[in-house]
């Protein structure tokens, strides 16, 4: 389906154009989710994309389902909520690194821990754009912002790592750059059965990259070319060679039972042994 045909589609067309900065990639990772969508023939109104506050969340607003904008880093706990309610719908939650990784984060650890079948797609431009470019927990160490205006001195997470020792089940890297695999990650999370968390690297020439003089989008999208490497390629190169790099593709996709269908299935138990009493 063409661009256009797939806006007048999928998209409340009345909001546009988005308040995105020129050069942001999160239209581009909006637009994968919306593809993976179609491809998949799914009926609209049995979909729920839910987000919370930030750039990335304001994906929700553009898109023509049913959506709910929620509070700062609780994005996952109105999923969950919206999944216990009815589990028949498809909830895709649309997240921050900030939103998701730092205020968010323990919601974030126990949906994994959970099981619960939500598709979660992170938009990580490693910097806080929405509030004045403020460093988050994925800005990488020794890299600026405007709080951090000598370097930032943390540690940076390792979104994918931390969801798979909290309990997801699916768990996936691409980025803007590698457009045609990210679609693909977010069906495959999308038709998992169980948590699953797609890590989607986005740029943000605005911000982290006027501050850190990495060039406008086009020399950030190239950077992504560049530095990814395909998860089953890096058993053939050096740990040197792969210090600069980071891993994209799958990197987990395994059956654990789901926590609505324990839940449901907790609740007839209970129902047949109080008809039994």
């Amino acid at each position: 389906m063409m661009a256009s045909e797939l806006i007048e589609k999928y998209y409340r067309t009345d909001t546009l154009p988005t308040i995105w900065c020129p050069g942001c990639g999160n239209g581009i990772i909006t637009s994968a989710i919306v593809r993976a969508i179609d491809n998949l023939n799914l009926d609209r109104d049995k979909i729920c994309i839910v987000s919370g506050i930030g750039c990335s969340s304001r994906a929700s607003g553009y898109l023509d389902f049913n959506t709910l904008h929620a509070t700062h880093g609780r994005a996952l706990a109105f999923a969950t909520g919206i999944k216990v309610a009815n589990p028949s719908l498809t909830v895709i939650v649309i997240t921050g690194d900030g939103d998701c990784a730092a205020i968010g984060g323990n919601h974030f650890i126990h949906a994994c821990r959970r099981n619960i079948d939500l598709t979660t797609i992170m938009f990580n431009n490693n910097i806080y754009g929405m509030t004045g470019g403020q460093y988050s927990p994925s800005t990488p160490s020794m890299d600026k912002s405007t709080t951090t205006p000598y370097g930032n001195i943390d540690r940076d997470f390792d979104m994918c790592e931390l969801a798979i020792a909290a309990g997801a089940t699916y768990v996936a890297r691409s980025t803007s750059y590698h457009v045609q695999q990210l679609i693909k990650l977010i069906e495959k999370g999308i038709m998992h059965r169980g948590f699953s968390f797609i890590e989607a690297i986005s740029m943000c020439p605005t911000y982290y990259g006027r501050k850190n003089k990495k060039g406008d989008a086009k020399e950030m999208l190239k950077w992504q070319k560049e530095h990814a490497v395909l998860i089953n390629n890096a058993k053939k190169i050096s740990e040197e060679e792969l210090s600069d790099k980071f891993l994209i593709g799958e990197f987990l996709n395994i059956d654990e039972p789901e926590f609505t269908e324990k839940y449901y299935k907790m609740i007839n138990l209970l129902k047949v042994n109080n008809d039994d009493n």
